[in-house]
This record gives C-alpha cells, structure tokens and sequence, in this order.
C-alpha cells in the first residue's frame, strides 16, 4: 500500500456550458494539467467537486475518468461521503471496484452524529473495504468537530490512516499527531503551510486547481527541506488567490479562474451562481500579478 504525502488537489468538476453533463474533454485535460505542473494526488467529488450536485450515473464516469486518466502516475482518493453509512459502503467499495487508491470521507452532514456514531460510521466503512480512508474533519460543513481525542479512536481502525483537518486552528495537526501518533498521517485543509511547520505531511488543497505547481512546491519546500524563507516567500505570492477560492467562492472562483485562463470549466451547478461579474475584474488583476493568465505567459516567455 503507498503512502499518501504531499500536496492532493481536491479537484472541480468540469460541466458542459450549460451545466447539464460532465465534460469528459475538460476532466481529462485538467487531470493531465495537473500532473505535468507536479501535484502530488487527486481526489475528486469533494465538496469542491460539487459531489451532491452529480447523478450516480455521473459519479461512476468522473471516477472511471480521473482514475483512467491519472493512469497510476499519481494517487487518487475518492470523496464517498454520504449521509447514510450504507451509501457510503457502496460508493465506497464502487471506487475500489473501480481503482481507487484510497476515499476521502466526510461526516453525515445533517444528522449530527455522537462521537460514539462516528466511530461506528467509520469502522462500518472499513470493515467493509481494504483501500486507505481519509477522515474528514469539516465542521462548517458537517456540523460535528472531529476533536483531535475522536481522530486518535479512530486511527484505532486499521485502515483509517489519514486524516484532513480543516479547521482553522493548527493546533490540531501537533495534537492529532501527540494523540495517535504514526497511527494517523495528518493532511492539511486549509493552513497547508502553517500545518507543513507543526508535522502535517500533505495538504488537501482547492487552491492547487489554479496553480498546483506552486501548491506542491510549498510543501516541497516546507515539509522537505525545512527552508523557512523560500516557504514563506512563496506562500506570500501564493496568499491573494486564497480568498478567491475561499469561503462562499470556492466552486464559483476556481471556475472563473479557470475560465481566465483560458480552459473553461462550465458553471457551477445550482444553487450555486458563477462568480459574479462586479467581482471579476479584482480576480483577473490578482490572476495577472501571478502570472497565470495566458496572455502574462506569453510575456514571460519573450
């Protein structure tokens, strides 16, 4: 079994112009993008692949995809987060059917299960698969707070291995780590860089759709060599678009990026609206500061 390290992109989900299918052409070429720029996994049908807003039908083609597409030169780990723990056994086992490396799997999100319920959630999922899982701890989304005490009961199951922390308290990661120790390889949710420093050894990021050349290279840089300056240098060039990715924005500004770019990635499924107009020009002047826009490419090549 390998080890997940590094910088994961949790990826968008590319739709046709009028949002009603998956755009296969998109999805591939955002998978082949990402690995020629150096990201060191994927995981689609997260919340930023919009995974409540796809079919069944829809699900199995990303996964057949990504997985087809990534062609084993990088890990891919499966969003199979559900409501009912039946459901995400079966999503579950459906990507393992299907070649998954590993599942990433958020809490019920709406029944507010007790810690007591969560471990049974997880252990009922792993029994039930050999593949890695990734807990999920999101509390602004899943109304219920994985505390780093929970996280280390859960590192009890053999094949919960990793955990993505999402809160905005980097306490967590050295607590998680003082807690269950080399039982649980902690990856960041949101402070990568932050994280990298307290011994998080990935990073679950949205940012790295844009630029995850940049996003791997933070962690390289961090996690790796330990060189404070680089890091921080580069985090710093990296910190403008995080708003934009952020928050509210974090389908409807990749997207827009995306499509500045000049690699359109369809609309946001509703409820969700595009990013709107007044807020696009502050977008594309932070894009070309970092030199991401094709045109600011070209120039750099002159």
């Amino acid at each position: 079994m390998k080890k997940f390290r590094g910088t994961y992109t949790v990826l968008i989900t590319p739709f046709t112009a009028d949002g009603r299918k998956v755009d296969e052409a998109a999805l591939r070429r955002l998978v082949d993008f990402q690995i020629d720029e150096g990201i060191h996994g994927l995981i689609p049908l997260g919340s930023t692949g919009e995974f409540l807003s796809v079919t069944p039908d829809e699900r199995r083609q990303i996964v057949e995809i990504v997985v087809g597409q990534a062609a084993g030169r990088v890990p891919v780990l499966i969003g199979t987060g559900a409501e009912w723990t039946d459901e995400v056994v079966r999503t579950s086992r459906e990507a393992e059917s299907m070649g998954a490396d590993g599942v990433m799997i958020i809490p019920p999100f709406y029944s507010v299960p007790t810690d007591d319920e969560l471990y049974a959630h997880y252990k009922t999922v792993a029994d039930a698969i050999s593949l890695p899982i990734m807990v999920y701890n999101n509390p602004a989304t899943a109304n219920v707070d994985m505390m780093p005490e929970l996280i280390a009961r859960i590192a009890e199951i053999p094949n919960c291995l990793y955990v993505k922390e999402s809160t905005l308290d980097p306490t967590r990661v050295r607590d998680i780590i003082r807690l269950a120790g080399d039982r649980m390889t902690v990856f960041a949710g949101v402070l990568g860089y932050e994280s990298f420093w307290l011994g998080a050894e990935g990073w679950v990021a949205v940012c790295s759709n844009v630029i995850p050349r940049w996003s791997a290279e933070l962690f390289e840089l961090v996690a790796d060599k330990r060189d404070m300056d680089a890091g921080l240098a580069l985090y710093k060039k990296m910190t403008p678009l995080l708003w934009w990715v952020g928050g509210p924005r974090y389908v409807s500004g990749t997207k827009a990026c995306f499509e500045m770019m000049g690699m359109p990635m369809g609309p946001p499924r509703a409820p969700r609206l595009p990013l709107p107009e007044a807020q696009r020009p502050a977008l594309r002047a932070v894009l070309r500061e970092m030199g991401v826009l094709p045109d600011e490419k070209v120039r750099a090549r002159a």
